[in-house]
């Protein structure tokens, strides 16, 4: 599927995905769908389907522009505990990745201050929807 990029066996990233698409994602042999969408890009619909279809679903509520360590522990501790193989969806792409690459690295044993550290320095938790700077 074209929306969706595999990051490992366990874990894979998409934007926003369609209903159609939440289809395909269960045809696929995903098991679960974590939801990073701010409670406006949010559709219980979206988890009724999604459920329907076998899936386990969770939402947390992510601001890009107000993530922080205690945020990033609720992400990580749901990567943890749903049933893998996993698709993290965000309406920001890059902020799923962000949480992805950090559940990597402290299950690798970086401690979650240090591996947050390191995607706020990669600016990864920017709010991506405007545009960047110009240097």
């Amino acid at each position: 599927m074209e929306i969706v990029m595999k990051i490992n066996d366990e874990l894979a990233i998409a934007g926003t995905v369609t209903f159609n698409e939440i289809k395909q994602i269960a045809e696929e042999g995903y098991q679960s769908i974590l939801n990073l969408r701010s409670s406006n890009h949010f559709s219980n619909d979206e988890q009724q389907q999604a459920e329907r279809l076998g899936l386990c679903y969770a939402n947390v509520l992510v601001d890009t522009e107000g993530m922080n360590p205690e945020i990033a522990t609720k992400v990580l501790n749901q990567i943890n505990q749903l049933p893998k193989p996993m698709l993290v969806c965000c309406n920001n792409a890059t902020l799923a990745a962000a949480m992805v690459f950090m559940h990597i690295a402290t299950n690798q044993g970086q401690p979650l201050q240090q591996a947050f550290r390191r995607a706020e320095e990669l600016g990864l938790f920017r709010n991506h929807s405007q545009s960047a700077p110009s240097s």
